[in-house]
């Protein structure tokens, strides 16, 4: 059982990997097409090759047997001439039928010969074979061997060039050859040929391949063979002509293509780089021009290219055309809730200042008034912040220049964590702070309402008993101002919406803390606005809010003035610890 669980995991790890194989391999669709075009011609040119390679090579074969067939018509003679089987001499000869009769006991009657001669004349299979390899216009190389009648190879010779100090002619001017005797190992080799009548291949030691043919008949049994090397070397000829033409081709269609395919695909690059430089636009936020378009040259819609640039125009109008009436929708809204946010200033002024008149006034007024008249200035109170708040918004998200200046987050941290130890001192709080000046071009009132919100968001959703750091330290081009808690996290579906407006928890993030949900939101646009960024990372038993803002390089301020700071500085820095 464990073997198969084994077996199965190794199976699906190697279609794993397989399946990352085929990821990693480059998918452009010119690769692919050249790729699939020179893959394309590499099998044509393969079949093609296979296919003339074999005719070729049957051809070829064909061609040797028929030069088999006529060695072995060469060998025997003519029907009625004198061939290898043929004893009776031509006629006034020694051994003829008019020669003297007392030569005729001599015949010999031996293994290997054919008939029997007159006065000795007699041959065997083996001196007529010698004499056909000897005589001219035998091919070099050509094998022939006598079979006896008990089926035995007795004499196999092989033709040889002659030297050229002893090399003789015919008449005709043909060469004549040497023949010279095979050993018993290539003897051996020509007797297990099949002796069926047909050809066969066979592999001689020291010679090669052969063609060889049993020959039978009244004039004797024998071998006759020729070399295949004339074949194997055309047929290997042929094979390396075709590999080097078809690699040649290859590459050349494999350049040509990718110079084509490329060109053909140069509009589809085009209308891949507009898409490219729509999808780099800042849509989800702002006023949004988009005014990029696919050249009309590539909008042909008779082309597969220009039908996708039509396709992309046609898109990129409908999209153009819902950013705008986002964009007017978002104008109207943010105009509303800065003219409502600005009138609503007024009359909540008011409400709480006759609502302080009443409860401060000489009449005397019941419990339950009193009561009624704390809870309208509480709430009102509440909605006056919940108004400032959404004016600030309004006007980030509109753009309104913020008042930039040098500023040094060290003592802007140690302030805001002083105020707020003042407002929870049921929490223990402490500083991380640099020994040098963590100097920033900020909007200092603004960058105080950033901590002033994170650390209002760590007192009032953590348990008493919580610490809660805030620390300052250089990353990088980057100054960031942490601000930890150890309370109970952040839950993990609120997590991506904590900067949203009006984003609320659980009921431990109720209103009832007084906040109006909209902080973290005026910490995003702070920051953004600043050139920065905030983000949040929580588990269980920790939370750290951590604005990033593009540092500035310090500068050297006059020793007195820095001493009498840094002192000042340690004076903050160390009330605060000890008052937690």
């Amino acid at each position: 059982m464990n073997s198969k669980r084994k077996a199965g995991g190794q199976r699906r790890l190697g279609r794993s990997e397989r399946r990352a194989q085929r990821q990693s391999r480059p998918r452009t669709l010119r690769t692919r097409l050249v790729v699939s075009a020179v893959s394309l011609i590499a099998v044509v040119c393969a079949v093609m090759g296979t296919v003339t390679t074999i005719a070729l090579e049957q051809h070829l074969y064909n061609q040797l047997g028929d030069q088999v067939n006529e060695a072995a018509k060469r060998v025997g003679g003519p029907p009625n001439g004198p061939g290898i089987g043929n004893n009776t001499p031509p006629e006034g000869a020694p051994g003829s039928s008019g020669s003297s009769s007392s030569s005729t006991g001599s015949a010999s009657s031996s293994v290997g010969s054919i008939g029997s001669g007159v006065g000795g004349r007699t041959q065997t299979v083996a001196q007529r074979l010698s004499d056909f390899m000897k005589k001219g216009g035998t091919q070099e190389y050509t094998v022939a061997a006598a079979v006896d009648a008990n089926g035995g190879v007795t004499k196999a010779y092989i033709a040889n060039m002659q030297s050229s100090t002893t090399a003789t002619t015919t008449d005709t001017g043909l060469p004549d050859m040497d023949a010279v005797q095979l050993d018993q190992t290539q003897m051996a080799e020509l007797a297990a040929v099949s002796r069926d009548g047909g050809q066969h291949t066979v592999t001689l030691t020291g010679l090669g391949e052969y063609r060889v043919k049993y020959v039978t008949g009244n004039r004797g049994n024998y071998y006759v063979a020729l070399p295949t090397d004339s074949v194997t070397t055309t047929i290997n000829t042929l094979i390396l002509v075709e590999v080097s033409v078809t690699a040649a081709g290859l590459v050349a269609a494999g350049i040509a293509g990718t110079v084509l395919v490329g060109v053909a695909l140069r509009p589809l690059r085009r209308v891949a780089s507009t898409a490219t430089r729509v999808s780099e636009l800042p849509l989800h936020t702002g006023e949004v021009t988009l005014n990029e378009r696919v050249a009309e040259s590539e909008t042909d819609p008779h082309t597969e290219v220009g039908q996708v640039g039509a396709a992309l125009n046609r898109m990129l109008d409908h999209v153009h055309g819902a950013l705008h009436s986002r964009q007017q929708s978002e104008m109207r809204v943010r105009q509303f809730v800065a003219d409502a946010s600005h009138e609503l200033r007024t009359p909540l002024a008011s409400i709480r200042g006759y609502a302080e008149l009443t409860r401060r006034g000489r009449e005397e007024t019941g419990p339950d008034t009193r009561h009624a008249l704390g809870r309208i200035e509480s709430e009102a109170g509440r909605m006056t912040l919940l108004v400032e708040d959404l004016l600030l918004l309004a006007r980030l998200d509109a753009g309104r220049p913020l008042q930039f200046d040098q500023t040094d987050l060290v003592p802007l941290v140690v302030d805001t964590v002083s105020d707020a130890r003042a407002a929870g001192r049921d929490h223990n709080w402490r500083l991380d702070l640099p020994d040098e000046p963590a100097l920033v071009s900020a909007d200092a009132a603004r960058l105080q309402q950033v901590l002033v919100n994170l650390l209002a968001n760590a007192r009032t959703h953590t348990p008493p008993g919580t610490t809660v750091t805030a620390r300052v330290q250089r990353r990088g081009p980057w100054l960031c101002v942490d601000v930890q808690d150890d309370g109970q996290g952040i839950p993990a579906d609120l997590l991506p919406h904590v900067f949203e407006r009006f984003a609320r928890g659980d009921s431990a993030r109720s209103r009832n803390t007084g906040s109006t949900g909209l902080g973290l939101a005026i910490v995003q646009a702070v920051a953004t606005a600043h050139g920065g960024a905030v983000t949040v990372d929580s588990v269980p038993g920790q939370t750290i809010f951590t604005v990033h803002l593009p540092a500035l390089a310090p500068e050297v301020a006059p020793e007195t003035n820095w001493q009498s700071d840094s002192q000042a500085q340690h004076s903050a820095t160390t009330w605060v610890r000890q008052g937690a």
